[in-house]
């Protein structure tokens, strides 16, 4: 039997889940602050080509809500995994 301990263990994917958890908190703050309709500067550019769309904002919103829930699934699936 060796003592030695392995590399790539349950902390080597700590990072990941807190950037994920990060992603995942950021993602949630945009889809609240699309669906309040709070302009956003240049994010609130994102997909026009030309004429500014105002009917966009629950389409990013939703999308914004879609990628923080998978992120926040994400880190909590690693941070599962890693525990047991």
């Amino acid at each position: 039997m060796s003592s030695e301990t392995v590399s790539g263990g349950a902390g080597s994917k700590r990072p990941l889940v807190i950037a994920l958890a990060v992603i995942g908190a950021v993602f949630i703050v945009l889809a609240v602050l699309f669906f309040a309709g709070v302009g956003l500067g240049p994010l609130d550019t994102i997909g026009h080509s030309g004429k500014v769309n105002h009917g966009s904002h629950d389409i990013r919103g939703s999308l914004s809500a879609v990628v923080g829930v998978l992120a926040f699934g994400g880190a909590w699936f690693l941070n599962r995994k890693s525990a047991s």
